[in-house]
């Protein structure tokens, strides 16, 4: 019997976990068959990872940990507890990191793509760095005296800095600058032009300190060193309602020493001298569980996920052009072929240009009454937006809800807010106290053949080809009523309502999910078909994971996808040796979200918007639908089969960050994503 003392036990802290997920993005960047070009971006993308933890978790942590409330000791001592942890996973990791930038560099040298360094370029070089700078760079860079500077803090952690040390000829003494480098301006990477065939570049960071005599002229320093540091700050404590009801606010008043702000973790150059280091270093409010780290001559390597290609596309991935759908495809009306039965779309394997006909179709028909949707985060020039924006414009009823708390993208959903606002939209900015985070349109008809489309990711074209996602788009007809009662629900929230086939939280659907896997637990007991296999991003909730090793105890095979946090540890005797866990990193972001339970044989199949999180299933509004149509429970069991086979791409998940490669008894390498891509385009064919 797993109880609460023991289950503490079994559970992996989520932003432990989560150092795991990330490691694999790093792991993915030192291995030889991915693109070259490809495990740049990699890197890129660990580091802005660690960047958006650090400002956002770490503070969270950070403030609990210097909590002085009483009540929130045991919390208090656990958070410093885990603190250490990170950061004894992060020094480690940072070495693994710095490897591989150098090995990564070497291999660009022998590819022809150079690298260079302000010492090292030739006459040429020299005279088109100076040309750059006179005509791009020169009004960019401001050097503030590091003396005039009373908290490095004020400034943005947005920035890589240079601390700049100076002396003038025949002095002894030194004189120490600030220059935070111009890359929202001047691009991180300068092109210098090609030469027999070899491709040069430098870091924006490199350039400057060629630069440095021209920057500083006229004021008679002739010795100039500059080291490259960089700090994230404490950005603001997490809201996402992961803490318990009256948490936040005692952390506010408790927390006395930090503020928002404060910087949390410093990486700097390992050449920095002491004089300049100290100096650095005392313009920041650090304490002893903030971050330290020495590193290599550059930072914010989040920069390298638009590192120019140099044209060696041969370099990157090879292309996969969205596979179409002919079904969706001949000029029929797509509201028609749904009320006919089903549809899908898988995107990025399908164009999501399917969705913004639905849209389109739906602003000119004369047969469409009102449309409304959810919307999460926009592209930057949304499809969606205007074809949203004209439906209005053409009479139709439009609503739309969306969420001004989608962190990092709080602006551009308010631009976009007013845009439709002054078009005629009725906007609703979401539900206070819960943020909504479902992926639903209702289209409603005149002849009251209703449509819904249900996905797993945002209405985002951006997104959409990166990020794995479905959606569903049916008219169904309790499915749809459900879909409109979720749209009545954020309108009129906190009023009691029954949903007849949807799962919604944060009404019933951890609910809904525990009497499935309990359902489970009775099939293996009665000797029934019993299986849990599912395709997610993190699972984290406590009831959740106590469910998961209640079914496992009693033999049910678990088979999990999971891309990201997880605080499951598997291969436990009796408890969870029946969990098989994998993770899989490629090209494109694992994001979609897919629920199969074996049912007695009867194959209950669900796809949503929601991971097994506290935040999902109590604090936001999320969407999770039955799918019943055979052949699209078909591509969804496949989807999943693929992923449960990946050995090329896949991880195992096991709790303890050991991130070895997943196995199978199938001798042939497998990769999911490249199956499942040529199995699309097999499909056409036939």
């Amino acid at each position: 019997m797993i109880n609460k003392k023991n289950l503490s036990d079994l559970y992996v802290d989520r932003d432990l976990s989560w150092m795991y997920f990330n490691r694999r993005i790093l792991q993915e960047a030192t291995k030889p068959q991915v693109p070259l070009l490809e495990r740049l971006s990699f890197l890129g993308i660990y580091s802005n990872n660690l960047d958006e933890f650090f400002r956002v978790r770490m503070a969270t942590l950070s403030r609990i940990a210097e909590c002085d409330d009483k009540s929130l000791r045991t919390e208090s001592e656990n958070a410093k507890q885990l603190i250490k942890q990170i950061n004894k996973l992060n020094n480690k990791y940072a070495k693994e990191y710095e490897h591989a930038i150098r090995e990564v560099t070497a291999q660009l040298r022998h590819e022809n793509i150079f690298l260079l360094k302000e010492n090292e370029l030739d006459d040429d070089q020299q005279a088109f760095v100076c040309q750059f700078y006179r005509q791009k760079l020169s009004g960019f860079v401001s050097p503030v005296w590091l003396s005039a500077v009373k908290q490095l803090t004020d400034e943005t952690d947005e920035n890589i800095y240079l601390a700049v040390k100076l002396q003038a000829d025949g002095k002894k003494t030194f004189d120490y600058a600030l220059i935070a480098l111009p890359v929202a301006e001047c691009g991180r990477f300068v092109r210098l032009p090609d030469k027999e065939g070899k491709s040069y570049l430098m870091y924006l960071d490199d350039v400057i300190r060629y630069c440095l005599p021209m920057i500083f002229s006229g004021v008679g320093y002739t010795s100039f060193n500059a080291y490259a540091f960089k700090f994230t700050k404490d950005a603001e404590m997490e809201i996402d309602n992961d803490l318990r009801n009256g948490m936040l606010q005692k952390i506010s008043k408790g927390v006395k020493s930090r503020k928002k702000g404060d910087a949390l973790r410093v990486i700097y150059d390992a050449e920095m001298p002491r004089d300049i280091l100290k100096r650095v270093m005392n313009k920041l409010n650090l304490d002893k569980l903030d971050t330290l780290l020495s590193g290599g001559r550059y930072h914010n390597h989040k920069d390298l996920m638009s590192f120019p290609d140099c044209g060696r596309r041969d370099l990157k991935y090879p292309t996969w052009t969205p596979v179409v759908k002919p079904e969706l495809n001949e000029g029929e009306s797509l509201l028609k072929l749904i009320q006919k039965g089903d549809r899908f779309i898988h995107v990025p394997y399908h164009s999501f240009d399917y969705y913004i006909r639905v849209l389109q179709e739906a602003a000119i028909s004369k047969e469409v009454k009102s449309i409304k949707t959810t919307l999460y985060r926009l592209a930057k020039d949304s499809k969606v937006v205007k074809a949203l924006i004209c439906a209005a414009r053409n009479g139709k009823k439009v609503t739309v809800v969306i969420e001004l708390l989608a962190r990092f993208d709080e602006a551009s959903n308010i631009g976009w807010s007013k845009k439709m606002q002054d078009a005629g939209v009725h906007v609703i900015f979401g539900v206070e106290g819960l943020k909504v985070h479902s992926k639903i349109t209702h289209i409603s008809m005149k002849t009251g053949n209703d449509i819904a489309c249900i996905s797993t990711g945002n209405f985002h074209e951006g997104n959409a080809r990166m990020y794995t996602d479905f959606m569903l788009m049916t008219a169904a007809r309790n499915v749809v009523s459900d879909v409109s009662s979720v749209f009545s629900f954020i309108e009129k929230p906190y009023t009691p309502v029954r949903f007849k086939e949807l799962l919604v939280s944060p009404n019933e659907m951890k609910q809904k999910f525990v009497k499935l896997i309990n359902d489970e637990i009775k099939n293996k007991q009665a000797g029934k078909p019993a299986y849990i296999r599912i395709k997610i991003n993190h699972i984290t909730d406590m009831t959740m994971v106590k469910k998961l090793y209640e079914a496992s105890s009693n033999g049910v095979p678990i088979d999990l996808l999971v891309r990201g946090n997880c605080s499951l540890v598997t291969g436990i005797p009796g408890v969870s040796d029946t969990i098989h866990i994998n993770g899989i990193i490629d090209r494109y972001l694992e994001h979609s979200r897919i629920f199969i339970f074996a049912a007695g044989g009867e194959d209950k199949t669900f796809i949503g918007s929601a991971d097994w999180m506290p935040r999902n299933l109590d604090n936001r509004v999320e969407v999770v639908t039955p799918v019943y149509d055979p052949q699209i429970k078909a591509d969804l069991r496949k989807v999943v089969d693929f992923g449960l086979r990946d050995t090329c791409q896949g991880r195992v998940v096991d709790g303890k960050g050991s991130n070895t490669p997943w196995t199978t008894d199938e001798e042939a390498p497998f990769r999911s994503q490249e199956e499942l891509y040529e199995s699309y385009s097999s499909d056409n064919e036939e």
